[in-house]
Order: C-alpha cells, then structure tokens, then sequence
C-alpha cells in the first residue's frame, strides 16, 4: 500500500503518521521526489482502516500495490536511485558506467596493467574476481584473500574503485576496502546471506539467477532494501535457455522492464551473458541502447592464457574500441 501526500503537508505532520504506523506494525518508507511525497507501507497492511487513514488532511490518496515486492517497486520510489560511491561515482538514473577488468585476479602485475588500461578508456570501476565459483572442483578457485589484497593495490595504483564477489557471508571482512560487493547468480536466492547484506553499509551488485524470473529478483533484492541497505544494482548476466549457441542468452528486455517496474539501476554483464569475446561489442551496443545504466565487461591482457574464462574476455586494445562506440550510442540515444 502507498500513501500519496499532499503538497502543503508539514515534517511534522507527515513525522507523525509515520510514528502512528509503526506502531500498528508497518514500517513507513517515505520517498520524496520532485513534485510528490510518497510513503510506502511495508507489512501486514490488512489492519489499516484505509478509511480513515484516507480522510487524514495531509493524504492524498491511497493505492494498494499488487506486486510481492514493495520497497524495490518503482510505486513506492517514483524516482530513479543513484548509488553515489565514495569517490564521487554515480550509478543509476543518467549516469552510465563501465565495470571493467579481468574475471579472476591472477597476479599484481596483471590486475595494475589492465586496471591502468581500462581506466584510460573511460572505466570508472574496477571489476575482478578473488573468489571465483565453479562448476567443476579442479578449475581454478581464485586467490581468495590475496586476491582481495592485490585489488586494493590496483584501486590504490589507479584510483578505480572496486567490485568483486562476495561468495560466503563469512568473508564479509576482507571486504572492507571493495567498494561494491557482487552477489553472484549462484547466491541471488540465499536468502540469510541477503538479509545479512542488509545490514552492511555498502552497496550491493546483484546479480540475476540462471533461471530466476525477474519478480524473483526483486523480491531477493527486496530482502537486502528491507534490512535497510538501499543501495541495490541489479546486473542482467543472461539465463539459461535451450540455446547452446552463447553461454546464456542474453535477456536485453529486462533492462526495460526493470526501469519501468523498478527504480533500481541495472547493468548488463555482456560478458557471461554471452560467452564469447566476438559478441561483446554487439551485446554492448544493445545493452546500451536498450537503456542500460552501465555495462560490466571482462578485460585481459593476455585472454588466451586467462586462468578463468579466457574465451569470453576482451582485450585492452578491443575495450578502447567498444568503449568509444558505446558512448556514440548513449549520445544518440539521449
């Protein structure tokens, strides 16, 4: 249920009915936009005698909102969010980013020269992997805490903040320098590690499951928002079809779908999503015109001898050329 408020409504007021609500068990959400206020009601609305909460001076209106996720819809937070980082970055409503670099982390020299490479042309984070899930037990796992370490060393050597993935809860501390941590598609439904990201003062990547619907991915990101972390970005990574010709296949739609049901930014991984590095520019070019808030692309220096996912990568001197490209089309399409 929403609460539209009216325009001349005081702090105080609109202060008060929400110490009202919680004490009947809701948690108020108030999003105030440009031209109107909003307060979204989460919980067991059944009790509220919309009657009179309705004949209240300072509402509006009243709607009741049909979807299972609430603080996610875009009902409830008309306006876009943007997630500032700490160095001024901005993800979601016009802004546009490239999340760059290698899929595993493999040695200090590598990690600097790619981040060096990408952020000349025009990265403005710093993705690579130190813990790495695989399908089969003898691929290469990643550096795991060395890892981390040699991503702090490279974001200090370029300035780049930093996404990886986080794959177990219990790791959360070595993750005190990432900028943004990375829920892989393996972990978009666990459940009790969302609710732990709920509490964390950082903002969330999440990615979407192989086979998860896209009401299924809000209402995990709904999990994170509702313990009070409201720094969410969504990350289309493909799904799994029938199809053996790419990876996955790639669900261009959900970036427009997302924008109209959602008000949480989302970036396409074009590099999962595909599989093969000859695919990228044109899963990039898509993604970017099909409203994209940033793209997430896997950079090597050396694809051929990449210890993970080698096929899919690009090189520094192809993401020059698709990065241009995708600013000619976000230039088009503004």
């Amino acid at each position: 249920m929403i609460v539209i408020i009216k325009r001349e409504a005081t702090e105080e007021k609109i202060s008060a009915l929400a110490e009202w609500l919680k004490t009947q068990g809701i948690k108020p959400d108030i999003s105030r936009g440009k031209d109107i206020t909003i307060m979204g009601l989460v919980g067991d609305v059944n009790g509220i005698d919309t009657d009179l909460l309705g004949a209240l001076d300072i509402v509006e209106s009243i709607k009741r909102i049909s979807e299972p996720y609430k603080a996610a819809n875009r009902k409830f937070h008309p306006e876009d969010t943007v997630v500032t980082l700490d160095n001024g970055t901005k993800i979601g409503g016009d802004n546009f980013v490239f999340m760059a670099g290698p899929c595993s982390v493999e040695s200090e020299e590598q990690i600097i020269e790619v981040a060096s490479r990408v952020k000349k042309a025009g990265a403005q984070l710093l993705r690579g992997g130190a813990f790495k899930p695989r399908t089969s037990p003898y691929a290469f796992q990643g550096m795991g805490a060395e890892g981390i370490r040699l991503l702090m060393e490279a974001k200090a050597a370029t300035g780049l903040p930093v996404v990886t993935e986080l794959m177990d809860i219990k790791d959360i501390d070595l993750f005190d320098g990432v900028d943004i941590i990375q829920i892989g598609a393996r972990n978009m439904q666990n459940f009790e590690m969302l609710k732990e990201l709920g509490q964390v003062k950082k903002p969330i990547l999440l990615k979407r499951g192989f086979s998860n619907t896209i009401q299924e991915w809000l209402m995990s990101a709904e999990y994170i928002i509702s313990g009070g972390n409201r720094d969410v970005i969504l990350c289309e990574r493909g799904i799994r079809t029938f199809e053996t010709a790419t990876r996955n296949t790639l669900d261009i739609t959900s970036v427009p779908v997302i924008h109209k049901v959602s008000h949480l930014p989302i970036i396409v991984d074009v590099s999962h999503s595909t599989g093969h590095a000859d695919l990228v520019e044109s899963a990039s070019l898509a993604s970017t015109a099909a409203g994209a808030n940033g793209l997430m692309i896997e950079v090597h220096n050396d694809p051929a001898h990449a210890k993970c996912d080698g096929q899919q990568s690009i090189t520094p001197d192809q993401f020059d050329i698709i990065s241009e490209k995708v600013m000619k089309v976000r230039s088009a399409i503004l």
